[in-house]
């Protein structure tokens, strides 16, 4: 990086411990470091709207009412940013909490040197490029990531799990009868369908998490640290969520589902695509066995 200009929007307190910190590592003056500096959340809301930042540093310390509110709050108004959460050492389970808000990493203020730094800077731009790259890979119907799409920031997503020591829950859905639809009530009926799933599907799922239509009838959500009991519970709520949109579906009729579910921890030694794969061969095992094996810690 220290060849090239590195856009950064900084929102901190008085302190100012980050800008000075920034500034001795990536000097202004030779074209390294373009950083604009503000102090409360509505200022960096506003600045947003004119400039394009690479990288997004919030000090939770200027939010102390909600902290985590203002993470949401940030990562909503640019998603496609990285947002770097800064605090002090005293302050690690609130830093680590804001991860699930939409946060891509923290920094502690008083561990500012150029190698920590540099390390998560670089993981936040490859994060950004490829996020980017995903967003290409988009089905035209549903706007979802496509099958490619998925493989690429899963992969990504299962290498910071391992670094992390945190776990993946990684769901897969078919539409059973979407032939039938097609055939009985012709494209439109079917695309149709497909976008209420999609769309039904972003609203279980948070923001952090990827969701992908990986074929014809097929979707796919990856949860992103959740813990193993949440697998159940994931398909509980879609099977709700599912039942209360067959019941505003067009005139072809209720959707049929088959759901199939793991839980991934970072001891592990399969890779991403391995992981999708074993999920996708429980769709074809039946949902009795997807039980069974939801319910298994996998250990590799």
């Amino acid at each position: 990086m220290s060849g090239e200009k590195l856009r950064i929007l900084l929102a901190e307190g008085e302190s100012g411990r980050a800008a000075a910190a920034l500034r001795v590592l990536y000097s202004e003056e030779q074209g390294h470091l373009e950083l604009t500096v503000v102090s409360v959340i509505p200022t960096l809301l506003a600045t947003l709207q004119r400039m394009r930042p690479e990288l997004i540093l919030l000090d939770l310390a200027i939010a102390s009412s909600d902290p985590l509110e203002a993470v949401r709050l940030v990562h909503r108004a640019a998603p496609e940013v990285p947002v770097i959460v800064l605090t002090d050492s005293a302050s690690r389970k609130l830093s680590e909490a804001s991860l699930s808000q939409g946060a891509l990493d923290c920094l502690q203020t008083d561990q500012m040197d150029r190698e920590t730094v540099g390390r998560v800077f670089r993981a936040a731009l490859e994060h950004n490029t490829l996020e980017g790259l995903a967003n290409l890979l988009r089905d035209p119907v549903t706007g979802l990531y496509t099958r490619d799409g998925f493989l690429t920031l899963g992969s990504r997503e299962m290498e910071r799990a391992k670094r992390k020591g945190s776990t993946l829950v990684l769901l897969c859905m078919r539409v059973e009868n979407l032939s039938t639809i097609r055939e009985g009530f012709g494209t439109n009926a079917a695309e149709s369908s497909l976008r209420e799933i999609g769309a039904m599907l972003a609203g279980s799922f948070r923001q952090t998490d990827v969701i992908a239509r990986l074929g014809d009838s097929q979707f796919a959500a990856l949860a992103i640290d959740a813990v193993e009991p949440s697998a159940p519970v994931l398909c509980q709520r879609l099977e709700r969520r599912m039942a209360v949109l067959n019941c505003e579906i067009g005139p072809w009729g209720p959707l049929e589902l088959r759901l199939s579910v793991r839980f991934w921890s970072a001891g592990s030694m399969i890779s991403f695509s391995e992981l999708l794969d074993s999920v996708e061969e429980g769709l074809r095992a039946g949902p009795r066995a997807v039980e069974a094996q939801s319910r298994k810690r996998e250990t590799g």
